[in-house]
């Protein structure tokens, strides 16, 4: 592979040449080393260096989107050749939406590693929106998504269906009720997750076909700061019956249904729309489709 390439990709991500030495087991003179070779190599300077900042130049913002691709497809095309190995190995790069990651993806890894444990499954927990994005741009191998996403290089396959209730603190006066109003819950404080969620998707919908107004709309990253703030009194909120099922059991929350207005989605599996898979992706997959059919 080649070094300088890797070693500009770290100095950006990083904006430090010191960090990026430490990231690489690297030394820092051999970082700027691998820099000047690559402006040598193009002719053009590649990063604007101050006491306490570094900033690329219009060719170093160029030549990291290059190089990000460049080495992706190096990788990419090594795995391939190691499939024919046939072998499920090596790492495979997982994106999920906080949901479906938080609440289904740690049982449906432990029984993928059980299968096969020479894979190294790294995951990143990111809104529906980040994770498209992601494995759009090749940084990850497969998402799996709460909202609908299209593109036409993404292949989307619904994989496992979700319901939806409003969540109210345990002492709620609407608690105890299965289905109410619309109009019963307007005038509450609303909240939801931030713009880019499924699940916020999901929420801005309800209140809209519902003709619920909130009194005010506060707007949180975290399903678990959801809940607990549910819990507290501050306010209601739209989640996964399977994001509330502990609280539920527990009594700390309860969830009513909308009349009119039953909500539910599925969530989906979205790979690159490209010929080419590892066999290790295949087969997760695979074994995701089947291993799901136990959450409905």
């Amino acid at each position: 592979m080649d070094t300088p390439l890797e070693v500009f990709i770290s100095v950006m991500e990083h904006r430090s040449f010191s960090r990026a030495a430490e990231d690489l087991h690297m030394t820092q003179p051999a970082v700027s080393q691998h820099i000047r070779a690559l402006e040598t190599r193009y002719g053009v300077r590649l990063l604007e260096r101050g006491n306490r900042f570094i900033r690329p130049t219009r060719a170093g913002e160029l030549l990291y989107a290059q190089a990000k691709r460049i080495v992706h497809e190096y990788h990419q095309t090594r795995r391939l050749l190691e499939d024919l190995t046939q072998r499920v190995q090596g790492p495979l790069r997982i994106g999920a939406s906080l949901t479906f990651g938080e609440y289904v993806l740690p049982r449906v890894l432990a029984g993928f590693r059980r299968a096969y444990p020479n894979v190294q499954p790294e995951v990143i927990i990111a809104n529906t929106r980040n994770v498209a994005e992601r494995v759009l741009t090749r940084e990850i191998d497969v998402g799996i998504v709460e909202a609908e996403v299209r593109h036409p290089e993404l292949e989307v396959t619904p994989v496992l269906p979700d319901t939806m209730r409003v969540v109210l603190a345990a002492d709620h006066p609407l608690a105890g009720h299965e289905i109410v109003p619309a109009e019963a819950l307007s005038g509450q404080t609303w909240i939801v997750r931030e713009q880019g969620s499924g699940t916020r998707e999901m929420a801005d919908r309800l209140l809209g076909e519902a003709g619920i107004r909130p009194s005010a709309l506060m707007a949180f990253g975290s399903n678990q700061i959801i809940k607990e703030s549910v819990e507290a009194g501050l306010g209601v909120a739209l989640l996964s019956l399977r994001a509330v099922e502990k609280e539920r059991r527990l009594g700390t929350l309860a969830t009513v249904e909308v009349k009119g207005h039953a909500i539910h989605r599925w969530f989906s599996s979205i790979v690159h729309a490209s010929q080419f898979r590892t066999r290790t992706l295949d087969v997760f997959l695979e074994h995701l489709r089947s291993s799901v059919n136990f959450f409905n």
